[in-house]
């Protein structure tokens, strides 16, 4: 596959793009182009022309400055269009999807000599729904059903009227597409859920405004594109729907996952399930109120009115097998812990106790049901609409058709926590976490929250992915832990013929910056002494003038160091809690053009993604080893998995994913091939404990200065 003509083109477009742009190779980057070139190429493929063995994954991890998007890029690209194949570019974050599409790609399209065609794909929310908009300007609007509980107020006011009528002008005029991406201001979330829908609420190709629908128009563009970016959830959105649902299926694939460490969670956190009981409680007497104005009406077939009423009375009885629950759950939650001002239960192995699972079982039945009776209803509205075999207007048929959707869907939710519950526990390897919580419901009042999860996206991802994909390309600057892969391969279940390489920085580290760890008369497991020690050391480290970020493991102890720092400190500081991070992140950069000194206060969320280059970081300081709030049911139910296998859940788990956070936290000093500056570790089991020790054997190799 990876033949003389293909490695030529690789080559010779990045020759043209360095001449183009008068830019030197760099030399992880080079390694990356040929890393991936190597394996995409050398995928194994049957008569049938489709891939065959498990050698199709390609781990690379480039720090900071490689030039990720490029190297797989250019190696990507070609190998796609060989092979008929669409190249889907996957991002955790808005932020870099925004920069491969709008200045990473066009660049390359301009520099490089190669040429492909490129779409961005997002999901149906991101666009208007003009069935919406037209039920909203007609006045029909409220007697469409939202999908959740107080999903938006019964009417909207005279401000959201007019944005919508401007909605439809621009529309019309063609100056907008009906990207809420694309809309001249910020849309307010309330006024924009009004008007938009989702896959479950959609009818489709039988909507009568599907010719001038903005995602369908983008969908069929995309369904062109050779080239096309998406974000991890969208992906993982379409995997969940079957696979070729928005995205063209897995088979017809090559996958890029950048930001490649976040995927796991997100496979975690989107194949989870879980149930508010109030919530769930009002959401049903709101569809069942629904259904009472389509009952009432005097003209309707015998059949369809059949159809409805049995759904009437299927809701009915799921809500009557919900009245224990409230007993059973607030008698179990009197057992549970307090966390974080809520009480939380995580049920051992992931067993629940007999008579929840009793009870489940119960409900499982009864949401199957509804979920049965509305795929048959949904079936009927959609022939109706395809034939013509009903009797009520189009627009009624329309509608009902999303209600009934809606009502399946977030029946189908309901119904996955209670499967999870009603299953035996004891066939699960490994186990799924599930776990009671008392939530915040908003306005001072309080819920009953049921959950359950996997505790690893391995299976998730192989069975719905991996073993479909043609060829799939993960990196990211941070996937490797104390050394090795070993973490990421288990967390995202990769194959063990995948290939994986870890490129050389363009940073000369030893040059570019210090690893300081100074001497402290405290451990930082004395949380007390730490703070003080932190509060003492903290005014001396600090250079006034210059720009600093000062990284928290907790929100208690960044709190009390700067009400303990001295007043004359205490100005220069922006902490997080008291702004939102882009204004912090906003007002730091002036103080600093202006020739001030500043210094941010941070927790995890300022540990990465943060771009704050040259003046704007010449210091970093990681005031604590940064081990996770050992408070995530999920976790527990790791870490309780690996103990009944006889692991050490400590080293397998706790000291590898800190080691990552220790790296990415350093990560925020260099930011370029010019940065300069130290980076300090105010905690001292990174020399005296022999974890600690791998943790700074793991580092990237900064001059290292240990009092």
């Amino acid at each position: 596959m990876l033949n003389a003509e293909l490695k030529e083109q690789i080559q010779g477009a990045y020759r043209q793009f360095l001449n183009s742009k008068s830019l030197r190779p760099r030399l992880g980057q080079r390694l990356m182009i040929a890393h991936i070139a190597r394996v995409l190429g050398g995928v194994k493929r049957n008569q049938d022309h489709q891939r065959s063995g498990g050698d199709h994954l390609c781990v690379v991890e480039a720090g900071t400055g490689t030039g990720k998007t490029l190297a797989y890029a250019l190696a990507a690209i070609p190998i796609a269009r060989a092979c008929d194949k669409t190249l889907v570019i996957a991002t955790a974050t808005v932020a870099l999807q925004e920069q491969i599409l709008q200045r990473d790609l066009p660049d390359i399209l301009q520099h490089s000599g190669l040429s492909f065609s490129l779409s961005l794909s997002k999901g149906r929310r991101r666009y208007l729904c003009l069935s919406k908009l037209d039920q909203i300007l007609s006045g029909g609007e409220a007697k469409a059903m939202p999908l959740y509980p107080d999903e938006r107020s019964a009417v909207p006011d005279s401000g959201a009227l007019a944005l919508y009528t401007k909605f439809a002008d621009q529309l019309a005029s063609g100056s907008w597409d009906g990207d809420r991406d694309n809309w001249q201001a910020v849309l307010p979330e309330e006024q924009w859920q009004r008007v938009t829908t989702d896959h479950a609420q959609c009818s489709g190709r039988r909507c009568s405004h599907v010719k001038q629908c903005s995602f369908f128009k983008a969908r069929e563009s995309m369904a062109q594109a050779e080239v096309v970016v998406a974000n991890h959830d969208l992906v993982l959105a379409d995997l969940a729907l079957g696979g070729g649902a928005i995205l063209p299926p897995p088979e017809d694939c090559i996958y890029i996952f950048d930001e490649a460490h976040h995927l796991p969670d997100k496979v975690i956190n989107h194949f989870s399930a879980s149930f508010r009981l109030g919530a769930s409680e009002r959401w049903m007497e709101q569809a069942e109120r629904s259904l009472a104005p389509i009952l009432a009406l005097p003209a309707m077939q015998k059949s369809l009115r059949g159809q409805f009423d049995s759904l009437l009375n299927l809701l009915i009885a799921a809500r009557e097998a919900m009245v224990p629950l409230r007993p059973m759950l607030s008698e179990l939650l009197m057992t549970a812990s307090e966390r974080q001002g809520n009480r939380q239960l995580r049920f051992e192995d992931g067993c629940v106790p007999a008579e929840l699972a009793a009870q489940a079982r119960e409900l499982r039945a009864g949401f199957g049901a509804v979920v049965q009776h509305c795929e048959a209803l949904v079936s009927t509205l959609q022939e109706g609409l395809d034939k013509g075999t009903l009797e009520q207007r189009r627009e009624e048929l329309e509608q009902w058709l999303g209600d009934v959707a809606a009502m399946r869907f977030r029946c189908q939710n309901i119904l996955a926590l209670w499967q999870s519950y009603a299953s035996d526990s004891t066939q699960e390897k490994p186990p799924i976490a599930r776990w009671l919580a008392q939530v915040d419901a908003g306005q001072g009042l309080r819920d009953i929250e049921l959950n359950s999860s996997p505790i690893l996206a391995a299976k998730t991802l192989q069975s719905s992915l991996w073993s479909r994909c043609y060829g799939a390309v993960l990196t990211s600057a941070t996937l490797t832990a104390l050394g090795s892969f070993k973490r990421f391969s288990m967390r995202a279940g990769l194959y063990e013929d995948a290939s994986f390489e870890v490129v050389p920085s363009p940073f000369q580290h030893a040059e570019a910056g210090e690893l300081h760890i100074p001497a402290m008369g405290c451990d930082a497991g004395d949380a007390e002494a730490h703070t003080a020690a932190l509060i003492e050391m903290l005014p001396e480290m600090l250079d006034k003038s210059a720009g600093s970020l000062v990284l928290f493991a907790s929100r208690r102890q960044l709190n009390a160091v700067y009400e303990g720092i001295p007043l004359s400190l205490r100005k220069l500081v922006l902490a997080q809690g008291e702004l939102p991070k882009h204004e912090i992140l906003s007002q730091h950069r002036g103080r600093l053009d202006d020739g001030k000194g500043s210094v941010i206060f941070g927790l995890a969320s300022f540990a990465e993604g943060v771009d704050l280059p040259g003046k704007y970081c010449s210091h970093v300081v990681i005031a604590k080893i940064p081990f996770a709030v050992p408070e995530d049911p999920v976790e527990e139910a790791l870490a309780e998995w690996i103990s009944r296998n006889n692991g050490n859940p400590f080293m397998e788990i706790t000291v590898p994913d800190a080691a990552v956070r220790l790296i990415q936290a350093s990560g925020r000093l260099l930011r370029s091939e010019s940065d300069r500056g130290r980076i300090s570790i105010l905690d001292r089991r990174i020399v005296t404990r022999q974890y600690g020790r791998q943790m700074l054997a793991s580092m990237p190799p900064y001059q290292q200065i240990i009092e």
